[in-house]
């Protein structure tokens, strides 16, 4: 059948729409991963007019962000080097820059002058992230284990630093107050060992089967974190942190758990 004008116009007309709607899944995770950006950026702005408070709140956005933005490109199938290279610059911003310019402005205790340990100590946990991140980028490894980070994430570590501020901002100000550079140094240095970390993108991978246990700890969570937020901040991040010791410790306490309750939170 000869194609007729009209026909060549719906088919044209379609087209549009369909590469429209191709474009915009293409840019939804861009705006999560946009957002994780913003929220790291306001986090370095707050931190220097002494929100500390707030500083971590804007930080502990930019990590559920950061997940958001994976989670949504899996879902719209619209995973691409493009979004690989924004989300680790995003990154660098809100778990690189952000947590060290927090943990200085405290350090410094708001002085103007140069403080020389403290500019070290934040500057090497900058070159951990950046080095992490690249990293990231640039190893492929096909038959690597999918399940776990080689090194600790730059959001978990980041998560040391905002637990810690959130519960010790009173007690961290101040250059007397030295150990707040180990909150600093001890994560920093992780991010670049071969430490392995477990990831919980299968989790919130929209192929998972069965979300309940994720669905359990979603709600414990937020439980938690409405109730007892300082407690469990500090119990998620620096369990995470301790996670590669404690899991070989605690594992043989999952034994104990009847099976039918395991296969329902699996």
């Amino acid at each position: 059948m000869r194609p007729t004008r009209r026909t060549t116009t719906v088919e044209f007309v379609r087209g549009s729409v369909r590469g429209g709607r191709r474009r915009a899944r293409s840019w939804l995770p861009s705006l999560f991963t946009l957002a994780n950006m913003m929220c790291g950026f306001g986090a370095i702005l707050v931190a220097f007019r002494g929100s500390y408070g707030l500083a971590c709140v804007l930080i502990g956005l930019s990590v559920i962000f950061d997940i958001a933005d994976g989670a949504v490109a899996r879902l719209v199938g619209a995973v691409s080097p493009f979004g690989l290279q924004f989300d680790s610059l995003a990154d660098l911003v809100s778990f690189g820059l952000a947590p060290a310019l927090l943990a200085f402005a405290l350090f410094s205790d708001g002085r103007d002058e140069l403080d020389a340990l403290g500019w070290i100590t934040c500057f090497v946990w900058v070159a951990c992230a950046a080095i992490r991140l690249a990293r990231f980028n640039t190893t492929i490894d096909p038959t690597a284990d999918k399940r776990y980070f080689t090194g600790l994430p730059s959001p978990g570590a980041a998560g040391v630093v905002l637990a810690s501020v959130f519960a010790f901002a009173d007690q961290m100000e101040g250059r007397d107050r030295l150990w707040v550079l180990l909150v600093v140094v001890v994560p920093g240095v992780l991010m670049v060992t071969n430490v392995r970390y477990r990831s919980f993108r299968s989790l919130v991978s929209p192929k998972s089967g069965k979300p309940y246990g994720l669905v359990a700890a979603a709600v414990l969570v937020a439980v938690g974190l409405a109730t007892v937020p300082v407690v469990t901040a500090c119990v998620l991040a620096y369990g995470y942190l301790l996670s590669p010791v404690l899991v070989p410790v605690l594992s043989p306490l999952a034994r104990l758990v009847p099976p039918r309750v395991r296969e329902v939170l699996s």
